[in-house]
């Protein structure tokens, strides 16, 4: 089939006079929907058409007859036409309209480059350098390219798609209303041959878009259909086989169209696709290519979003990269080939499209690390974790690279390493085992870098932390434990960070891995950046952690501790006692003084790391049943043990009271028990025998006997012992209570944690008294009868310190509640708060504070008149202590009356400044405490004394002595202009001038760094009320007034 030459070029002279408007005017008439304007012959919609085209034809040849000035254009194109192969005339209307067309769209074309070759711009005046230079003669204006882009419409509806074959391009019946007309009209057996019209139109067209106007507007539309053309040419058998009928299980359009689609269009699509895989940048091309349509394209598009939600999309795009093409020689020539360029995807630096391609990344390493687990750790997660690999204890490093100061792994790559981690592993969430096991040699380094950017500021401190929770959580518990021992130490074989690199801070955020500098230090001095080393590494595992209480993997490694507690409490000590008999050699002396400081150091870790968990870590650690008896059980252990060793000590005893109690408490009932978990509970069968046969304290040896009957009866047969025990937790039946029961056994594991223990006792009344506390909060309506308030008041007079606290802390929540037999004897619960005020631990004149705040809220007239003589008395009557004690009470009453306060002001007020010229700094501290949170709270009320207020405060902070004391008169300051806000113009009005004055004094004048801090911070409120006095801000607001 020969192929039709382009029109050769017109007579210069006959171009020269032939412009683009005629041109253009001829396409538009082509284009004309009027038709004939004949009405009456147009029945349908093919007939419309045909007579519309015809129409435009007749009207056409009938202007180059008639008008002159289209004479040229005729000449023009009859030339074009005389050189033109293919037939223009033929029976079938519609391959004649687009014919003539054609012949005009080359006529353009040649007369558009004709303008462009005898275009010469003249030279730029000097003088009128930002005029625009001048515009070259093809250019289309915008109505023009309209024309254009509706006339190659026209040509690709009216020849090219109509000869597709069923499956090749987008069928036009598929598209608009008007390509099913179109497909109707078109006339396949009239000359010229179906083949030769698409022919005919695929090589017009490709000689029009080497023109750089003419070709943007053609592929920006129509390259899909121009590529199936041409597909359909070059490579459709001449001897087919009839399609096969659209079955009917296809859904949609898409659908139908990848089941039509004929055998040697798919094999030529796979081929095509698979070459430009295996060129350079081939997977960012086909990336690129499928994801256009949806915006991400060269320049992104507003679909970009919608893209990157778009998974199913992601998801073939990974199919087909992951699949080995047949072209290829093997998978792992193809994988090593495209690997490389799969993970330059996750660097790609373009805002609009980074996101679209890391996702395909993400889905693409998935994908194959799944489909081919073998080939992905060699060219996928290799390459990925290499610079974390080079610095490993595993690792050798060259001699060359071990001058101090070098390089190992600069902050880019270790930045990219990190973030490429995190989108595959947290990202992908795809726990696949080849992921996991690729991973899991790193995890202590990239524990390390963590504990590192801990302590500065670092955007990749974030990134380890998600990715070392993920993978904890996500590895076998076995597995996830060993790891948390290489983190804290406990094993040294884990790999970790070479010995001979360090972290260092980079420029621009991220950290860089060097070869570590060689100091001259001391012994002392290495031995304290150790230990301090240690301890930072510990307090980072706690705070991770943290994270992971919820999947249980912080209670498993809290027992885990406990058991190697325990079994270094087994641990035959005779073993490690050096004898002289026992060793021949200093050597073997050495090596066993060293074995015995590992030990050593390997007990200590221990017990810090149970410090760590029990501070760090919250009384909701145990998630299940079977933690809570593997707690019991190691408990238990190390209590015999003790035992055996003779080493019975107070602390173990009470350890073994409380984790007693709490299986009492949980067979009580505290929790819902099932038959499996009592399966569980027969694990402690044998030690609760040991502890009965061993233990000297009767009171337990009968509490074992009785735990040892209950489980072994699944709770049929409960002991006295056991009842009381739970009595304390399930002496309610409402229905609510259930669910605070599993509550209550969290408080119990709390108890455990506490560094004050009860002392040994009765266990089931232990742990009543452990509980009530928590019973009281849980049921606020409930009605307390009179024995519970006598035995919780002689609890608050125990002299052990956990069950006092207790029971202050249960008489305030009776207070809180407004239990009306606790308030009975309102006096009687003020003396035993106001006694406990004297004692010395925190927890409990704590509890004593909030209490007799709380009553105060209920009797504020006869309680705070004793507060107040108590605050106002010297040292002979009450310790300085007391009276800050007293203080703070008076603080939480002033913030709990709230406006209610101004009912008190002149008592306060009066004992507040009187307190201010006390003796005691501490004292005049605290008072003037108390009066800043009384005078921000006074609004209006504070008028009549602000002249007191203020020279108080002045004198204050211009002469006292007490640094402390000066911090709080500004501290007042600040507290004032706070409260008041916009109210100080008025409030303050007469001596705000003075404030002011007083803290540029403290500013300028102010040895102490921290009342300069807050004279600044009250100059700061200052400013902010003084600015919105003069400058109030504009309210776009509409008055009504209504006239009478």
């Amino acid at each position: 089939m020969a192929a039709p030459q382009p029109a050769a070029a017109a007579p210069s002279g006959l171009l020269e006079t032939c412009g683009l408007e005629p041109i253009l005017e001829a396409l538009k008439l082509l284009l004309n929907p009027g038709g004939s304007g004949s009405s009456s012959l147009q029945n349908t919609k093919h007939d419309v058409l045909l007579e519309t085209l015809k129409s435009n034809l007749s009207v056409l040849e009938a202007r180059f007859l008639k008008d002159a000035q289209w004479k040229k254009l005729k000449v023009l194109r009859d030339e074009t036409a005389g050189k033109a192969k293919w037939l223009q005339s033929s029976e079938d209307i519609t391959w004649s309209f687009t014919s003539q067309t054609l012949l005009l769209l080359l006529c353009l074309k040649e007369t558009m480059t004709h303008l462009v070759a005898n275009f010469s711009p003249g030279t730029p005046n000097p003088k009128t350098p930002e005029a625009a230079p001048a515009l070259s003669p093809d250019t289309l204006s915008v109505s023009q390219q309209k024309t254009v882009q509706s006339v190659l419409q026209f040509v690709v509806t009216l020849g090219v798609c109509p000869y597709l074959l069923p499956g090749v391009g987008v069928p036009l019946k598929h598209r608009t209303e008007f390509g099913a007309v179109v497909q109707d009209v078109v006339r396949l057996e009239a000359a010229p041959h179906a083949t030769r019209r698409l022919y005919t139109c695929c090589r017009v067209l490709l000689d029009l878009a080497q023109h750089a106007s003419l070709g943007s507007l053609i592929f920006c539309r129509h390259f899909g259909d121009i590529a199936a053309g041409l597909c359909q040419l070059g490579f459709c058998p001449t001897k087919r086989k009839p399609p096969a009928p659209v079955e009917e299980s296809c859904p949609d359009v898409k659908t139908q169209l990848r089941c039509q689609a004929p055998a040697w269009l798919r094999r030529l699509c796979g081929q095509l696709l698979s070459e430009r895989l295996m060129r350079p940048n081939g997977v960012q091309a086909v990336v690129r290519g499928i994801l256009e349509g949806a915006g991400a394209g060269a320049a992104g598009g507003s679909d970009a979003e919608a893209t990157a939600a778009d998974w199913k999309k992601c998801d073939l795009i990974a199919k087909i990269l992951a699949s080995c093409p047949q072209q290829s020689l093997s998978p792992e020539s193809y994988y090593k080939d495209i690997c490389p360029q799969i993970l330059d995807l996750f660097h790609f630096q373009d805002k609009l499209t980074a996101r679209q391609f890391q996702r395909v990344a993400t889905t693409t390493f998935i994908t194959m690390s799944r489909e081919h687990p073998e080939l992905a750790p060699k060219y996928l997660l290799q390459p990925m974790l290499a610079p974390l690999h080079r610095c490993l204890t595993t690792t050798e490093i060259p001699e060359s690279n071990m001058v101090p100061g070098t390089i190992l792994v600069t902050e880019e790559e270790l930045s990219r390493c990190v973030e490429d981690v995190f989108k595959v592993y947290v990202v992908a969430n795809e726990p696949l085992p080849v992921l996991l096991d690729a991973l899991l040699p790193l995890l202590r380094v990239i524990f390390s870098l963590y504990c590192f950017t801990s302590q500065s500021v670092s955007h990749i401190r974030s990134l380890c932390q998600e990715i070392l929770s993920w993978i904890l959580v996500k590895l076998e518990r076995k597995k996830a434990i060993a790891s948390l021992k290489g983190f804290s130490g406990l094993d040294k074989a884990v790999p970790s960070l070479h010995p001979q690199c360090q972290f260092r801070a980079a420029m621009h955020g991220g950290v860089v891995i060097t070869v570590q500098e060689t100091f001259s230090s001391d012994e002392d001095e290495a031995l304290y950046q150790k230990v301090s080393s240690e301890q930072s590494q510990i307090e980072h595992l706690g705070d991770l952690l943290s994270h992971c209480q919820q999947c249980g993997l912080a209670g498993d490694f809290f027992i885990f501790c406990l058991k190697e507690l325990s079994h270094l409490v087994v641990e035959n000590e005779a073993e490690f006692k050096p004898t002289p008999s026992c060793y021949t050699s200093l050597l073997e002396l050495e090596q066993h003084q060293a074995l015995l400081i590992e030990e050593q150091e390997r007990k200590l870790l221990v017990l810090q790391l149970l410090a760590v968990l029990c501070e760090r870590m919250s009384e909701q650690i145990f998630t299940h049943v079977s933690q809570v008896v593997d707690f019991v059980a190691a408990t238990l252990q190390r209590a015999c043990a003790s035992l055996a060793h003779e080493a019975e000590s107070t602390v173990e005893s009470q350890t073994l009271s409380l984790s007693m109690g709490l299986v009492a408490v949980m067979l009580g009932g505290a929790v819902q028990l099932k038959s499996s978990d009592f399966a569980v509970l027969k694990q402690l069968l044998p030690l609760l025998e040991k502890v009965s046969n061993t233990y000297p304290d009767p009171v337990i040896q009968e509490l074992a006997v009785d735990l040892r009957i209950t489980i072994s009866t699944h709770g049929a047969f409960s002991t006295e012992a056991v009842s009381m025990a739970a009595q304390s937790t399930l002496n309610k039946k409402d229905p609510e209570w259930k669910i605070e029961q599993q509550q209550t056994s969290h408080d119990a594991l709390r108890e455990v944690a506490q560094d004050h223990q009860e002392q040994e006792q009765d266990p089931p009344k232990t742990d009543q008294e452990s509980h009530e506390p928590g019973t009281a909060a849980s049921q606020p309506h409930r009605d307390i009868t009179s024995e519970q308030l006598q035995e919780v008041l002689l609890s608050a007079c125990e002299p052990q310190i956990p069950t006092r606290a207790a029971a202050l802390r249960t008489l305030s929540r009776w207070v809180e509640q407004r239990e009306a037999i606790a308030l009975k004897d309102g006096k009687k619960l003020l003396q035993i708060f106001l006694e406990n005020l004297e004692h010395e631990d925190t927890f409990v004149y704590l509890s004593a504070i909030q209490g007799v705040a709380l009553l105060s809220d209920v009797y504020p007239e006869e309680i705070l008149v004793d507060l107040l003589a108590r605050y106002d008395s010297g040292k002979e009557k009450h310790t300085p202590e007391t009276r800050m004690k007293v203080g703070e009470v008076l603080m939480r009453i002033v913030r709990a009356l709230g406006d209610m306060v101004s009912k008190y002001r002149e008592p306060l007020l009066h004992t507040f400044l009187r307190g201010v010229r006390d003796p005691d700094a501490a004292h005049r501290a605290s008072s003037l405490a108390n009066l800043g949170e009384l005078c921000q709270r006074l609004d209006f009320l504070l008028g009549p004394v602000v002249h007191e207020v203020t020279t108080c405060l002045i004198a204050v902070a211009k002469t006292d002595s007490d640094v402390q004391v000066r911090r709080a008169a500004i501290h007042v300051v600040v507290l004032l202009l706070r409260g008041l806000s916009q109210k100080a113009t008025e409030v303050l009005s007469d001596v705000l001038k003075d404030l002011y004055h007083l803290l540029k004094h403290v500013v300028r004048l102010e040895p102490d760094d921290v009342a300069k801090l807050h004279a600044r911070l009250a100059l700061e409120e200052l400013d902010e009320i003084m600015r919105n006095f003069l400058f109030p801000p504009q309210k776009l607001e509409k008055k009504i007034v209504v006239l009478p």
